[in-house]
C-alpha cells in the first residue's frame, strides 16, 4: 500500500514537469517555425523586388490582400519588416494563441504539481494525527494494538512508540501488581493484629485496666487505619460519584464528632453560604473531613473550629481551621505523610488520619493543603476541582 502511494506521488511529479517542459518546447517551436517562414518570405520578396521594378507594390498588395492588412511603402533589406510583417504573421497561430496553448500547459502542470504536493502533505498529516489519536487513547487508558499503515517515513517513528508504549504498559502493570501485593501483605498483617487485639480487650474488660485499654484502642484505630489504607492502596473501595451538599456533608462529620469535642471543650461553627456541591462519596468524604476537624480539635487550644466553603468555574473550596498556634515549620511539609507525628502531637494520635484524608480526597479529582492562617491557628484547603 505505502509503495503504490510513492508510486503514485512520483509519478504525479514526473508529470507535472513534463507538461511544463513541453508547453516550454510548444512555444519555442512555434516561435522557431515562425521565423523560418518569415525569414525565407522575406528573402524571396527582397530578391523580386530588386530585379523588377513595382513589384514592391504588387507584392505589398498581395500581402495586404492575404493578411487584411494595411501595408505602409516599401524601401529598406528587410522588406517585409518594411512592410508591417512580423513572423507570426505567417504563423498559423498567432503569439496571442501559443501564449495560451502554453499558458494551459504550464497551469495544468502546476496545478498537478501542488495537487500531488498537497495529496503528500495530506497523508502526512493523517499519519501525524493517527499517532496522535494513538497517544491520547495510550493517556486515556483505552489503547488498542497499534495497526502498522506500511512503509513510510513515519514507519520507524511508528515502531518506537510502539515499543515505548508496550514497555510504558509492562511496567505500569508490573507497579500495579507489586502495589496490590504490597496492600495484601499490609492487610494480611493487620488481620493478623486483630486477633490478639480482640483477645487482649475482652481479658482487660474483666481486668479493668484503664492504662492498657487506652493501649488496646490504641492499637484497634491502627489496625482499622492500616486496613483502610491497604484497601485504598489495592483500589478495592468504591468511591461513588455523587452530588453532595457541602453545607452538609459539614454538619454530618461535626455530628459524628459531638462525643470528641465534649471531652476537649471544643465546638464546630458551620455557616450556610449557599447550596454548593461537590461530586464525591458522602461517607468516604465524611470521613476525610472528621480527620481534618479532628484535627483541629487537638490543637486548637479548645477553641471552636471553623468552616467555611465557596465556589468558582474552576472548584468549590472548603477551608477549615482552628485558633490554635498553627503548624511548625518543620512538620508543614510532613503533614500528610503516613505515621508522621508532629511536634504537638497528642498522645492518642498514630499519624494516620490526615494520610488517609489527602488519599480519600485526591482520589475524588481534589487536593489538599495545609497552611498557617496570618491571624493565628492551623487551616486545611480542599478543592474539588468541577472537570
Amino acid at each position: 500500500m505505502s509503495g503504490r502511494r510513492n508510486c503514485v506521488v512520483m509519478l504525479g511529479l514526473v508529470l507535472s514537469v513534463s507538461l511544463i517542459a513541453s508547453a516550454v518546447s510548444v512555444m519555442l517551436f512555434s516561435y522557431h517555425n515562425s521565423r523560418l517562414q518569415f525569414e525565407v518570405l522575406n528573402g524571396i520578396c527582397g530578391e523580386v523586388a530588386k530585379q523588377e521594378q513595382g513589384a514592391g507594390e504588387i507584392i505589398s498588395a498581395g500581402l495586404k490582400e492575404y493578411m487584411e492588412k494595411d501595408a505602409s511603402g516599401v524601401s529598406g533589406e528587410d522588406f517585409l519588416q518594411a512592410l508591417g510583417y512580423r513572423m507570426s504573421d505567417f504563423s498559423k497561430l498567432s503569439y496571442s494563441q501559443n501564449a495560451l496553448f502554453a499558458g494551459i500547459g504550464f497551469l495544468t502542470g502546476a496545478f498537478l504539481f501542488i495537487l500531488t504536493f498537497f495529496y503528500r502533505n495530506h497523508r502526512e498529516a493523517l499519519r501525524i494525527r493517527a499517532l496522535t489519536d494513538y497517544l491520547e487513547q495510550v493517556n486515556t487508558g483505552k489503547a488498542i494494538i497499534l495497526s502498522t499503515s506500511g512503509e513510510d517515513d513515519f514507519s520507524k517513528l511508528e515502531d518506537e512508540i510502539y515499543k515505548t508504549v508496550t514497555f510504558l504498559c509492562q511496567t505500569k502493570e508490573a507497579a500495579v501488581e507489586a502495589k496490590k501485593n504490597f496492600a495484601e501483605n499490609l492487610s494480611n498483617i493487620a488481620h493478623q493484629i486483630k486477633t490478639p487485639i480482640t483477645a487482649a480487650s475482652l481479658s482487660v474488660q474483666m481486668m479493668n485496666l484503664e492504662q492498657v485499654e487506652k493501649q488496646l484502642l490504641r492499637l484497634t484505630r491502627l489496625e482499622e487505619a492500616l486496613l483502610v489504607l491497604s484497601r485504598l492502596d489495592a483500589g478495592t473501595i468504591p468511591l461513588q460519584k455523587q452530588q453532595v451538599d457541602v453545607f452538609t456533608l459539614l454538619v454530618l462529620a461535626a455530628d459524628n464528632l459531638q462525643e470528641l469535642c465534649s471531652e476537649s471543650g471544643s465546638s464546630v461553627e458551620i455557616p450556610e453560604l449557599g447550596e454548593w456541591t461537590v461530586t464525591a462519596d458522602l461517607d468516604w468524604t465524611m470521613e476525610a473531613v472528621m480527620n481534618l476537624m479532628k484535627n483541629c480539635m487537638e490543637h486548637g487550644a479548645g477553641g471552636a473550629v471553623h468552616c467555611s466553603y465557596g465556589q468558582n468555574p474552576l472548584y468549590t473550596e472548603i477551608l477549615i481551621w482552628d485558633e490554635g498556634e498553627g503548624f511548625t515549620k518543620e512538620d508543614l511539609p510532613h503533614l500528610f505523610e503516613r505515621f508522621y507525628r508532629g511536634r504537638n502531637a497528642g498522645e492518642g494520635g498514630i499519624g494516620i488520619g490526615l494520610a488517609l484524608a489527602k488519599e480519600i480526597i485526591e482520589r475524588q479529582n481534589g487536593t489538599i493543603r495545609a497552611k498557617n492562617k496570618p491571624d493565628g491557628g492551623a487551616c486545611f484547603e480542599i478543592r474539588f476541582y468541577c472537570h
